[in-house]
């Protein structure tokens, strides 16, 4: 976290710079070590007013991409035999976000004063993930840095496509819904009243569909900030329940009980789970210890609580697959395949098969779901407009059937 700080230096001159540091605590007492008084210390995106500081949201995270890249050429140089220290030193150069700069400038420091990789990451806290700092863990203790940093960035990359993947595939039914809400919202809020006003000058009793329509049209035009107001506060109200402690994992929940939808964030925490075990048994870290990491990794909160369960258990004694099974929670498929692994000795390979098959898995549903609700939705969306178009226009159809007559 970054601090900017106002320092007394002991010859009397002020100082003001920003300085890197876990929390506030620690800068402080590592200041005053030095002999610099501290006259004001507030992190540095907060905004001052009377002595009051007000904490302004941060980034978090890294730029992806340039975390991969620069993962990539560490697993390079490290693997060419440049030491550590000085690929760091050669890397934090290139990097162009001021905020990796600055961290990677104190994990290059930590490191040269003698700290592991790993410890020097993990001081940073959420800015990078714990199956990261694990990786670094475990190919500090296999001796094999340089592939376990390929093998995260394998990992990376093959997440991050699926989630693309699945985006993408529902951003043409999202755009189609929009679509016609705002073309439906034109007709009830414009178009309705003109025809509402044309038939007035009739006097004559409207169909009811066309009575419906008006009355809706009428109703959503009086109140229309109150409806508005009412949709923005119930979805404030679902946002900040979902934020509640011990409320995402029921929200999680109940997705995985929508049809289709849930069937695809299963399979999709299910193929997280998998590969993570299998990247970070891979670099030889214990099942117990990577199924801790891989629970804090999954993305769905109660499949993650349900794989914490599984971890206890292992912890225990019961197998990897038995725990699995217990929670009928997990695919079936994974729960068998991950038996045959621990039978076999061969754990990892079936973990990046289960994970290779959910991603097919994932792929083909999305596309047979976009292929269905396509469709659909159009033929949907066009019943709705034509429903609302007839309803307008039938007035016209009686009323000319009465002037001919």
């Amino acid at each position: 976290m970054e601090f900017r700080c106002r320092l007394a230096s002991p010859n009397g001159e002020i100082v003001e710079g920003v300085y890197l540091a876990d929390n506030e605590a620690r800068l402080r007492h590592e200041l005053e070590e030095k002999g610099l008084l501290v006259l004001s210390l507030q992190p540095k995106h907060a905004i001052g007013v009377g002595g009051i500081s007000f904490q302004m949201p941060q980034r978090k995270g890294v730029n992806t991409r340039e975390f991969l890249v620069f993962n990539q050429e560490l697993a390079t140089l490290l693997k060419a035999g440049m030491p550590l220290v000085q690929s760091l030193d050669l890397l934090k150069r290139r990097v162009t976000s001021p905020t990796f700069r600055r961290v990677l400038d104190d994990v290059h420091e930590k490191v040269r004063s003698g700290t592991a990789l790993s410890e020097a990451f993990d001081a940073h806290g959420t800015l990078f993930p714990r199956v990261y700092v694990a990786s670094l863990l475990a190919g500090e203790r296999s001796g094999n840095l340089d592939a376990m940093l390929r093998r995260f960035v394998e990992y990376t990359k093959i997440i991050a496509t699926m989630k693309r993947k699945t985006v993408s595939a529902l951003v043409y039914p999202a755009l189609l819904v929009g679509l016609s809400l705002i073309l439906v919202t034109i007709i009830v809020l414009k178009v309705v009243p003109a025809f509402a006003d044309f038939y007035g000058t009739f006097g004559a009793e409207l169909p009811l569909s066309t009575r419906v329509i008006v009355a809706t049209s009428n109703f959503l035009r009086s109140q229309f900030l109150f409806v508005v107001g009412g949709i923005i506060a119930a979805v404030v109200a679902v946002l900040a329940w979902v934020r509640q402690p011990g409320q995402q994992a029921k929200f999680d929940r109940m997705l995985l009980s929508l049809p289709m939808l849930g069937t695809v964030a299963k399979k999709f925490a299910t193929s997280q789970m998998a590969r993570t075990l299998a990247t970070l048994l891979g670099g030889g870290l214990p099942l117990v210890n990577a199924l801790d990491i891989a629970a804090k990794s999954v993305g769905n909160q109660y499949m993650a609580r349900q794989l914490d369960i599984v971890g206890l258990r292992v912890r225990e004694g019961e197998s990897f697959a038995a725990a699995l099974e217990a929670r009928h929670v997990f695919p079936e498929v994974a729960v068998k395949m991950a038996e045959v692994g621990e039978s076999t000795g061969a754990l990892q390979d079936m973990l990046n098969t289960v994970a290779d098959f959910y991603d097919e898995e994932i792929a083909t549903t999305m596309d047979r779901f976009v292929t269905l609700v396509e469709p659909v939705m159009l033929v949907f969306m066009g019943l709705v407009i034509a429903g609302l178009l007839l309803a307008l226009y039938m007035p016209l159809f009686q009323l000319s059937s009465v002037l001919a007559g």
